[in-house]
């Protein structure tokens, strides 16, 4: 009891709590210490002080309704769950939130990150050792806790040291409840956490270890492991023949830029004055990328440059109207260069720009309209092509069984008949349906039905083309349109803007998804002139 007592620093500490001053001297201290003390089932709880569940939702701008949904998957204590698949682009909050609400619900749990862990044989070693609650020293020559290399022998030493582990929860949570101790209860339940598991795809035995991890909640049959998986791709990149529970997927948006700017704002000294510079360069770089990481480093010595002609580099200064001017004038010229150098942009010349204002002095119309057709949408692409994204954008979005009365014979909805006032319960479930579609991400679609909304598609374009063109249609028609059409999808394919999935096991076909943002698909209809709201459902 005493030694529970003494060792109640856990070891498992988040990025923001190691890179805390007042706590670096504590660590390389504690560090000293921890390696010669045995481990304790303290060591699976993640570092830190408590922290409250609206603290992390004000931590995380942007992510209310993707950590409300992980508490209630991960329900109360001692709450059964079926595995979860948390998905999202990098910098996007994932691995973060999940190990902020593991501290706030204060549950033990076994990270490893597929990063780190790069083959199959680190993996199974470093989740053995943490369950066995051994550490690697010079005293048992940095050995593992067991040596494992085939699955077989890993599923056999993991439900050993499972049932360990939870032998261990249990009798402490029966020690606190006969000592009548207000300490916090843990629990029963023990979680696996697999980061980085997109990366698993690239190792050498990836059909292997696969399907050997999402099976482990089958094989493993123990209602108080839950499996997490944290990844970079969505659950359609990973289907196989086998039959496996499937995890429940969350995900994770990219953050907005009013999301970013939250961010950015955080422990900042001067917050006014920061501010009034995010309002000058962050559209421009949120424009080339989303990630908090690339826009935090690219934006600091950027900052730095702001701040030049102020005493002080700028702390305790308000920005009134003249100074923000004055502050505009001498960053602008360093703002193209930035870019350029971070990010690998390619700028118009001064000549080049000197020209654009000369036009849009002049006002020719002709030249002004092709000037803004080249800023809505900044790369060739044929009609064809356009209109094949823009229907895998709609399948992705749009639920299936909204496909026959958003494309009927008419081309979508009829505007002009009287629409009913929908029902306060049709609007709930309205709502639910849309929460439901956030969380799930952007979905799945066999070949068969994106080939039916482009052929819509196709047929309304020419149909509104037709009286303008005296009877020629969208690049020559239909037959024009449909006969290149695998040949673009392959195209799209090959440059991200549609993801190719494996053969679904259950339909046995193909699946794609649409991995376009919904401002990239407004400026490719614009281009067209096509009505893209009038066929998303919202």
């Amino acid at each position: 009891m005493d030694k529970e007592k003494t060792s109640q620093t856990p070891r498992r500490m988040t990025r923001s709590l190691a890179s805390s001053p007042t706590s670096t001297s504590n660590n390389v201290i504690a560090a000293k210490v921890n390696s010669l003390e045995p481990s304790t089932i303290n060591d699976l709880l993640v570092g830190g002080d408590p922290i409250s569940l609206d603290d992390i939702i004000s931590n995380f701008p942007g992510r209310r309704n993707q950590i409300l949904e992980i508490v209630r998957l991960l329900g109360p204590l001692n709450s059964p769950m079926l595995p979860l698949f948390v998905y999202g682009g990098p910098c996007t909050g994932k691995t973060s939130v999940i190990l902020q609400l593991f501290r706030h619900l204060n549950r033990p749990l076994v990270y490893s990150s597929c990063r780190t862990c790069y083959n199959q044989g680190i993996l199974f070693e470093s989740i053995l050792n943490q369950l066995f609650l051994h550490r690697k020293n010079a005293a048992n020559g940095y050995a593992n806790a067991k040596r494992c290399d085939r699955p077989s022998d890993f599923v056999n030493f993991l439900r050993e040291a499972l049932t360990n582990v939870i032998n261990n929860l249990k009798e402490k949570s029966e020690k606190l409840v006969s000592n009548k101790m207000r300490q916090e209860k843990i629990g029963n339940m023990i979680y696996l956490v697999f980061d980085n598991f997109h990366l698993v795809r690239e190792w050498d035995k990836s059909s292997t270890i696969l399907p050997l991890l999402f099976n482990l909640y089958d094989m493993l049959k123990m209602h108080e492991v839950g499996l997490i998986f944290i990844s970079s791709t969505s659950p359609d990149t990973f289907y196989s023949n086998m039959g496996y529970v499937e995890p429940i997927p969350v995900y994770f948006p990219d953050y907005t830029e009013g999301d970013i700017r939250q961010i950015l704002l955080r422990n900042q000294v001067n917050q006014k004055l920061y501010s009034s510079f995010l309002d000058v360069v962050l559209k421009s770089f949120y424009g080339i990328t989303k990630q908090v990481g690339d826009l935090s480093a690219a934006l600091k010595p950027l900052y730095e440059k702001y701040c030049e002609p102020l005493s002080d580099k700028g702390k305790g200064v308000a920005p009134d109207q003249q100074m923000r001017r004055r502050l505009l004038a001498h960053i602008n010229p360093h703002i193209g260069p930035s870019l350029n150098e971070i990010f690998k942009v390619s700028s118009l010349s001064s000549t080049e720009v000197e020209a654009r204002k000369e036009e849009k002095r002049k006002g020719n119309p002709r030249r002004l309209a092709k000037s803004e057709e080249l800023g809505s949408l900044d790369f060739h692409m044929s009609t064809s092509a356009k209109y094949l994204l823009i229907s895998a954008f709609l399948a992705s979005r749009n639920p299936a069984t909204l496909d026959a009365s958003l494309f009927d014979s008419k081309g979508g909805s009829d505007n002009r008949k009287r629409k009913r006032k929908p029902s306060e319960k049709a609007m709930e479930r309205k709502e639910t349906l849309e929460e439901e579609l956030l969380m799930k991400g952007p979905g799945t679609f066999p070949l068969e039905r994106l080939l039916a909304i482009f052929q819509c598609l196709v047929s309304v374009a020419e149909d509104e083309e037709e009286p303008n063109n005296d009877g020629f249609g969208v690049e020559g028609g239909s037959a024009g349109l449909m006969s290149d059409v695998l040949l673009q999808l392959s195209s799209l394919c090959n440059a991200n803007f549609i993801f190719k999935g494996r053969s679904c096991p259950i339909e046995g076909s193909t699946r794609y998804r649409s991995t376009i943002s919904e401002d990239l698909a407004l400026k490719v209809a614009r281009s067209l002139k096509f009505p893209l709201s009038k066929y998303l459902y919202s």
